[in-house]
């Protein structure tokens, strides 16, 4: 691999922004919103995920998701796939919407959301602001995009990047939520 291929030292995130804003060149790593919720919920099922070993998407847990997210304001929003990496919704008011089913894990689907408005602002030049929404809860929580949370997309995407890069997946680690994660069988056989 040559270096211009390499996303090796501290411009890491400046050649990814190049590399998204060329159409001609292809980042290494095509980061989606679903491999930022990944990377803050395991970083092994990510690095699974980044393999092609797949789930089933068929569970009821994915199914009640998939149903939530497809019923919730759908006369409010509008859905759109942006260069192939992202899929959003906007509000009828402009504002960039991600919907969860739970509140339970509040750091994956924030960081989701503010990976968006990034790529949005940072790729494409377009500011927006964003709503993490809870339909079966009855809440919604507003996100912006700052200077502060910009800087954790970066560390994010360059922890993105390290996890996809690596030989063997990150270390095992026990966590609470392991027993109802569909990658157990392949981390706890």
């Amino acid at each position: 691999m040559t270096d211009d291929l390499s996303y090796s030292g501290s411009d890491r995130i400046d050649d990814l922004i190049e590399r998204e804003r060329a159409p001609h060149r292809e980042p290494q790593v095509r980061i989606t919103g679903l491999m930022v919720q990944y990377y803050h919920v395991c970083q092994r099922e990510l690095w699974f995920m980044s393999r092609g070993i797949d789930i089933d998407r068929g569970t009821a847990n994915i199914r009640r998701g998939s149903y939530v997210d497809e019923h919730s304001y759908r006369d409010n929003r509008r859905s759109f796939s942006i260069d192939g990496r992202i899929s959003l919704d906007l509000l009828d008011d402009g504002d960039v919407m991600e919907v969860k089913v739970s509140s339970k894990l509040e750091e994956p689907p924030r960081m989701q959301l503010l990976y968006y408005l990034w790529y949005l602002d940072r790729i494409h030049g377009v500011e927006k602001s964003g709503v993490l929404a809870y339909p079966e809860e009855r809440s919604r929580e507003s996100v912006e995009l700052t200077e502060d949370t910009a800087s954790e997309v970066e560390a994010t995407l360059r922890g993105i990047i390290d996890t996809v890069d690596a030989e063997s997946p990150p270390k095992l680690e026990k966590k609470p939520y392991c027993a109802s994660c569909l990658y157990q069988d392949i981390c706890w056989l």
